[in-house]
């Protein structure tokens, strides 16, 4: 178990993490995308909600 967190500590100091600046523009890239499909979706549902509506 130590050998293992040992290793993990150690792998730790390769990983490159990312400036405060890009986790907040991914963040907010995220956020934007997401919100983007879930109006495109949005939008098809009522789309083909209003179709079925008419054909029924």
């Amino acid at each position: 178990m130590f050998t293992y967190l040992k290793d993990v500590r150690a792998e730790m100091k390769h990983v490159s993490w990312p400036t405060r600046r890009q986790a907040v523009t991914y963040t907010l890239v995220v956020i934007a995308v997401s919100l983007a499909t879930a109006i495109y979706l949005g939008l098809l549902d009522y789309f083909f909600s209003y179709i079925i509506q008419k054909v029924i």
